[in-house]
């Protein structure tokens, strides 16, 4: 079911001053994203062997702002694996007794692909995303 490591997500306070401070550490830092839709503002950092995301609250909904707030100077996450299909995926989280957030099917992310996240509280704590991707 799952592939590989797609990212792990870090929240951040301020997404430029984080940008900019991952670019003078020699990273390649992507332009930003907004998603309306998943109430946040993105970067990816490319690494060799995977990608951290960055994330800041965007929006009044956005499911970012608990986790700031708890976390105000930010903190991992969630982590986001790559499967073949994300249907069955879902079947089978659910078949495992693994609630699937949202509201039914899959948001599109920040790759453009189809995402969804399991509970944090049915995975040992760590949010999680699955992501189909092309």
């Amino acid at each position: 079911m799952i592939k590989r490591v797609n990212h792990i997500a870090i929240a951040v306070p301020d997404l430029e001053l984080a940008a900019e401070t991952y670019r003078r550490l020699g990273v390649t830092v992507s332009e930003p994203q907004v998603l309306p839709e998943h109430g946040v503002r993105v970067v990816f950092l490319e690494f060799e062997n995977v990608k951290l995301e960055l994330i800041e609250t965007y929006g009044e909904k956005s499911p970012v702002a608990s986790f700031m707030r708890k976390n105000p100077s930010g903190g991992i996450h969630h982590v986001c694996f790559d499967v073949e299909d994300l249907q069955s995926t879902s079947e089978t989280l659910k078949d495992a007794g693994i609630r699937v957030l949202g509201d039914g099917p899959p948001k599109i992310g920040a790759h453009g692909n189809p995402v969804l996240f399991a509970h944090p509280a049915d995975l040992f704590g760590v949010l999680t995303e699955f992501e189909e991707p092309r």
